[in-house]
Formats: structure tokens, C-alpha cells, sequence
């Protein structure tokens, strides 16, 4: 692989011997183990009492049932919600309060398996799982080579290949990138493509009206059999509201098709508070449940018992300028709510991670990244978006950040993992043999549990200031900047079955036959 040599003095270092020592050291000694998601043993952290949730309820019960919901341009949805008694206003749907919860209650399950092929890495969505994927939708990706440019095809392929080498990532995830060199009303084929032919992880559906989720769902049963996907979850859908209290139809045709379809739709509102949603988190929290409420309302009225996840990505924005920012206290503050009231429900939480305004890879990009994961861990979400790779607000995939946040998200998989108890982690004969006033390095117990009793991030450099100066005095970007190139050369191709990947294709020429390219959707 090729890549433009950039202007930045420290990478011109990256060709040294004492890095290409450190990259083929590195290539032995990256642990490949992994698990298909987190099980976490820590408690959740809960931030509203038991009065303070009663009321957050009662206030988006009075949403409802006063304000309620318009559902844009979907006369079928209108038709639904009126056969379950709800009062229908032209396109705004009023409902009893009261109706959403116990409609969801009654029928969403608490817990499901999305399946992937591989099924050593099928994840666990519900109860005490956390499963974390890679960064959804930016039409741009940067690296320190070849900068911030406009997302290809080929971008989307590496990144794909990139999450599917890295341990701590669990999904493949969706758009990881917007591939614009392709045409808009025909590249979801070749993304879903992409994930099903390069990965062998789960994988997200695809997002935006009824015919691309179709089109997904006749590509699932392909690879894995209809009878299959009849009975299991092999897809993920996300259906964002309009905040407030709007969903259009390409949110509402895919939730439609992929309920039906018995296929899990995470209904979630996005919002920034003062311009989306209230300035205040109270009141923000409230919008947020009434428009999930809603949508997984509606994925039970359209099919009892299909999967479904309380959503939230709510966030602050700058009242200065007007920009979204992320890793904010309140921020932290609605997500550790939400799951509270998504355990009260009984769904998973689907929520984000490492989310940042930074341009860069820089101190900005990590402190709110770490600051988002962790709180998003805290609150007991089930699947984090946006877990690695996400810059500028979503408008940037880094692969340099993609490294750096997968330490992140390694470091909170053995943080959530807790503390050993077991007779071996107690180490009473290691010290007792070892002693007063003598060391454990040489000690059989450390000796057969140094490996792993500590987490080892791949991209902290901490030798001594003489050796770093030595190897380029590279920083943290200049670092994952190798070790992700490192990572894609060494990429192994899960493979594909060559009868079900004819089919595939197949299917997507005969798509792609049907109609002209557009430049649009």
C-alpha cells in the first residue's frame, strides 16, 4: 500500500529503523484474543432519584398526549395508530397517556442476539452487554498522509478491513464512511456489500426509506438463508426522529420494513439542547422519551415482540456559535439518565461514544471522547455508536483516532470487567513467599500472570525520554498512524462462501440495473 508522503516533521520519522523495529515487534505482540462484546460487572451510575424519574415520565406522558407527534408524509402509520385508538390530527398523532409504555412493556423483549456469520461474533443486545461499533456517516476521513479529503469507496473498504483486525471494536458497523465516488441512490449496495464480503462481524442495515431496507434484508437472508432471518435478528437498524417530535418517512419506511421484518430498529431521538430540545437537561430528557416512546410504540403495533432499542443522542451545542459540542457534563448527565429510564422500560439503550468537535487527534478529541464513552458505559448502554475513528462533529472518520479511541474502548472492556476475586488473583502464597523488603518481578505468580493481569493499549509510548527523542519523538497521532497501517496490511480475509457472494452480486447488478444514477437521494 501506497501512501502521499505529508509535510509533518514527525512522520517523516516513521520510516526510522527504531520504528520499523517497533511496528514488527508490534505485529508479534498485539494480542489477537477478543470477546464478541463486554459483559459488564460494574453497577450502572444513576444521577435521578426515584421522584426525579416519576416525573421525567409524566412530563413526556403529557407530551403525548398534548403536543404529541407528527409523522410526516406516511399515511399507512396514520392508519396504524388510529386502529390502536390514538387521536390522529392531519399528520400529528396524539396518544393516552400511559399508551406507549405499556404498549412497549407488553411486548418489546428486554434482550436479543444479533447474529453475524461468524457466530463466535454474534453480540449480545440487552441486559448486561455493551457492545461497541465503529463511527457512522462522515462524508469526509482524514489520516496524517493524505488529510482531510472527501470519503471513496476504497476508504470505506480499508475501514471496514481496519475494524475487523481490531480486538476491542464488536461490530462492523454501518456508514462507516460516506463513499461519495459512488452514486447516492446506489451506494448502499456496495457498502452492505462491503461488510458482508470484508467482515465477518454483525453489521447495520441500511437507514433511509423503505426500498434501501428491503434491499438489505434480501441481502441478509441471501447470506444467511430466509428461514433464518424469519426467526433471528441479523440486522440493526437506527430511526432518528426530527427533534423535536417529527419523523419523516425515510426514518419511518425503514423502521416499518425492518419491524416487520422481525429486525431490531433502535428508535432514537437526535438533539442538541437550545436548538432541538430545551437549553435544560430536564426538560430535554422528557422530549427525548416521548419521541422514542413513540417509535417503539410504533415497531409493536406493526409487529408484537419484534426488537427494539430506546435511543438517545443528546448532546449541547455552543450558544456562541451555534456548533455542536460534545463531552460536556450535561451531555454526560443525559445519557446516564437515559439509561435509567430505558432499565425502567425494560429495552436496551442504544447510545453514543467517542464523540468530538476537534478537527485533529488531538487532547480535545480524547478528553471528549473518554469523557463520552464512559458516561455512555455508566448509564448501561447496550450498543454505542460512534465508539471509534469520530471527529468534527461528525464529519470526519480519523484513522488515526480510530486507533487511539480503540485503546479507549480496550481500556473500558477490563475497567467494566471489575476486579478478579479468584483464589489466583488474591496472590496470599506469591506474597508470602516473596516477603518483606524484596521485589515480584522474579516471582513464579507474576511470572505466569503478568500477560494478564494488565491491560496493555497499543498506542502509549512509555519509555524514557531518551528513547522517545530516539524514535522521533512521535506523538499519540503519529503513533496510531503506524500502527493502523500496520493493522490493514496485516488484514486476513474472513472469505466468503463463492455461491452466496455470486448471489450477492447478482442481486446488487440487477438493483443497480432498475434505475439511472443519481448524485442524490
Amino acid at each position: 500500500m501506497v501512501y502521499v508522503k505529508h509535510s509533518v516533521n514527525a512522520l517523516a520519522m516513521t520510516r526510522s529503523r527504531s520504528l520499523r523495529r517497533r511496528r514488527a515487534a508490534g505485529s508479534r505482540t498485539l494480542p489477537e484474543a477478543r470477546a464478541p462484546f463486554i459483559l459488564r460487572k460494574l453497577s450502572t451510575f444513576n444521577v435521578l432519584s426515584e421522584a426525579g424519574l416519576e416525573q421525567i415520565e409524566a412530563n413526556a406522558d403529557t407530551i403525548l398526549a398534548e403536543t404529541g407527534m407528527e409523522f410526516q408524509d406516511d399515511p399507512e402509520i396514520l392508519s396504524i395508530f388510529a386502529d390502536a385508538g390514538c387521536d390522529i390530527d392531519g399528520s400529528r398523532v396524539r396518544f393516552a397517556p400511559g399508551f406507549c409504555r405499556n404498549t412497549i412493556m407488553a411486548t418489546a423483549p428486554g434482550q436479543f442476539t444479533q447474529h453475524a456469520r461468524n457466530p463466535a461474533n454474534s453480540v449480545q443486545l440487552g441486559g448486561d452487554a455493551s457492545v461497541l461499533c465503529p463511527a457512522w456517516g462522515p462524508p469526509f476521513v482524514h489520516d496524517l498522509n493524505r488529510g482531510r479529503r472527501y470519503a471513496s469507496h476504497q476508504d470505506f473498504v480499508d475501514l471496514i478491513k481496519l475494524h475487523h483486525s481490531l480486538p476491542w471494536l464488536h461490530h462492523s458497523g454501518g456508514v462507516v464512511c460516506e463513499p461519495v465516488d459512488l452514486p447516492a441512490n446506489k451506494r448502499h449496495l456496495d457498502m452492505l456489500y462491503g461488510h458482508i464480503r470484508y467482515s465477518d462481524r454483525a453489521f447495520m442495515g441500511a437507514f433511509i426509506g423503505a426500498e434501501r431496507a428491503g434491499h438489505a434484508i434480501d441481502m441478509a437472508r441471501i447470506v444467511f438463508g430466509e428461514d433464518f432471518v424469519a426467526e433471528n435478528a441479523v440486522l440493526y437498524c437506527v430511526s432518528n426522529t426530527n427533534a423535536p417530535l417529527v419523523m419523516d418517512s425515510h426514518m419511518s419506511g425503514a423502521l416499518k420494513t425492518y419491524a416487520r421484518a422481525g429486525q431490531p430498529v433502535a428508535c432514537t431521538p437526535w438533539v442538541l439542547t437550545g436548538a432541538m430540545s430545551p437549553s435544560t437537561v430536564a426538560g430535554t430528557l422528557a422530549q427525548v422519551l416521548a419521541e422514542t416512546m413513540a417509535a417503539m410504540t410504533l415497531t409493536q403495533l406493526i409487529n408484537p415482540g419484534a426488537p427494539c432499542m430506546m435511543g438517545s443522542f443528546a448532546s449541547t451545542m455552543s450558544m456562541k456559535s451555534g456548533a455542536p459540542t460534545f463531552g460536556t457534563p450535561e451531555a454526560g448527565l443525559m445519557v446516564l439518565a437515559a439509561g435509567q429510564l430505558a432499565r425502567r422500560l425494560g429495552v436496551p439503550l442504544h447510545t453514543v461514544g467517542t464523540l468530538s468537535a476537534s478537527k485533529v487527534s488531538d487532547a480535545q478529541s480524547q478528553q471528549e471522547a473518554t469523557w463520552g464513552l464512559m458516561m455512555s458505559m455508566f448509564a448501561g448502554a447496550n450498543l454505542i455508536n460512534h465508539a471509534t475513528g469520530w471527529l468534527e462533529g461528525g464529519l470526519v472518520t480519523s484513522f488515526e483516532k480510530t486507533i487511539l479511541d480503540h485503546d479507549l474502548c480496550g481500556k473500558v472492556g477490563r475497567f467494566f470487567d471489575g476486579i478478579d476475586m479468584s483464589e489466583n488473583a488474591q496472590a496470599m502464597e506469591a506474597i508470602a513467599a516473596t516477603g518483606p523488603g524484596r521485589h515480584f518481578l522474579g516471582s513464579e505468580h507474576t511470572q505466569a500472570n503478568f500477560m494478564s493481569a494488565l491491560f496493555r493499549p497499543w498506542t502509549p509510548d512509555d519509555n524514557s525520554f531518551e528513547q522517545w527523542h530516539a524514535a522521533g519523538e512521535l506523538d499519540a497521532a503519529a503513533r496510531s498512524n503506524a500502527i493502523w497501517k500496520e493493522r490493514l496490511d496485516a488484514y486476513q480475509d474472513p472469505g466468503l462462501d463463492p455461491g452466496i457472494d455470486a448471489a450477492l452480486q447478482d442481486y446488487i447488478a440487477q438493483r443497480k440495473a432498475e434505475k439511472p444514477d443519481q448524485d442524490y437521494f
